[in-house]
């Protein structure tokens, strides 16, 4: 009997790459497996042929032996390697044998919410206190569901398991299934007498104050993954997450670039071309700043850790102080009449604007 063609099995051309491999067995696996054809005794035998493909083909020797001679030469006869296909189940669809129980209470959902902070918080952390309508632990039960004087009991149906499970075999061996306990929702236990409070969930809806601790360097639009701090779990299950999504306000004085803030300062024209000491500020006050006479607006000065604190690590970014020179647009007229004289001084020639604007041109 000629060998199949494990390339047709797994509908790929044979210079397929391994990830277009693992595609299409991946597609071809979640179709034909038997669990999802329960009816369909060639689904079965189909799945079989494709896991054993997939087998052959993903491993780079066994492939080529299989492109060289047309079948996989030296695997005895047997193109399953001990254990693999129980890793291939385990690889894509969880373990078979060895379900994860359900017992006990479940965990709280997830939450989220949204919190404001100023760039100055947000370069140097801060504590800042939320308030949020969430599900708490139920005080009349303590989170138990069951009723004052009672207790939950244990499910005789899934005997506090939780779950039930099915075994059922099939040509690749005994294969276990399992869902959530029907009687008791996965719980391991039943309420007879539920809390009048609750309605014997365990937990109760109210306002609570939360306190978040924001970190230093933290950036507009980030996420805080908060575990334990969600809402409470149903009949005393653990709280879920809390995520806490920070939006920074803008600063009017700053551009932030990551660790590093912009600003722009500005000076006189005269400040500009005679030199000045201007007070810049910071997110720690203000502090002196040389001006160097002849300076030009767009001229950049570099003030080492007055940025952000970087939140991985130790030390904060910088801050750029960009010159803006400002040229009057009215004086009166003692000051056009001395940049006048100045004017002539330095050989320009000027041209007289009506109202006293004034525009310089260059002598040429």
């Amino acid at each position: 009997m000629p060998s199949p063609d494990l390339y047709a099995i797994l509908g790929v051309d044979p210079s397929a790459s391994p990830d277009e491999l693992k595609r299409a067995y991946r597609r071809l696996a979640r179709q034909y497996h038997p669990d999802a054809n329960p009816d369909d005794p060639q689904a079965e035998a189909r799945f079989k042929d494709i896991s054993q493909a997939y087998e052959i083909l993903s491993d780079p020797e066994r492939r080529a032996n299989y492109d060289r001679f047309g079948s996989d030469v030296g695997a005895g006869g047997n193109p399953f390697g001990a254990g693999s296909v129980q890793d291939i189940f385990d690889m894509f669809f969880g373990s078979m044998g060895h379900a994860p129980t359900r017992h006990g209470p479940q965990p709280g959902p997830d939450a989220e919410l949204s919190v404001t902070i100023t760039l100055d918080e947000a370069a140097f952390g801060a504590t800042k206190e939320v308030g949020a309508s969430i599900a708490q632990r139920c005080p009349t039960c303590e989170g138990s569901g069951a009723a004052a004087g009672t207790s939950p009991t244990t499910c005789t149906e899934c005997g506090g398991l939780g779950e039930i499970r099915r075994v059922r075999n099939s040509i690749l061996g005994q294969m276990v299934t399992s869902s959530a306990c029907p009687r008791c929702g996965g719980f391991g236990t039943v309420t007879a007498t539920p809390c009048p409070a609750c309605r014997g969930d365990g937990r109760v809806t109210a306002p609570v104050s939360l306190t978040i601790q924001i970190p230093a360097g933290v950036e507009d639009g980030s996420t805080m993954r908060l575990a334990d701090r969600g809402p409470a779990g149903p009949r005393g299950g653990p709280n879920g997450r809390l995520f806490v999504h920070l939006r920074v306000e803008p600063d009017p004085r700053y551009v932030r670039d990551g660790d590093d803030l912009h600003h722009q300062a500005h000076v006189a024209f005269t400040q500009a071309a005679l030199g000045a000491t201007i007070e810049v500020p910071t997110l720690r006050g203000s502090v002196a700043l040389d001006v160097a006479p002849g300076s030009a607006s767009g001229t950049v000065h570099r003030i080492r850790h007055e940025g952000v604190t970087h939140l991985r690590g130790r030390g904060r970014g910088d801050l750029y102080v960009h010159l803006v020179v400002d040229v009057p647009g009215e004086l009166d007229d003692r000051s056009e009449e001395l940049l006048r004289e100045l004017a002539a001084h330095r050989g320009e020639d000027v041209t007289e604007v009506a109202g006293g604007l004034f525009r310089r041109r260059s002598k040429r």
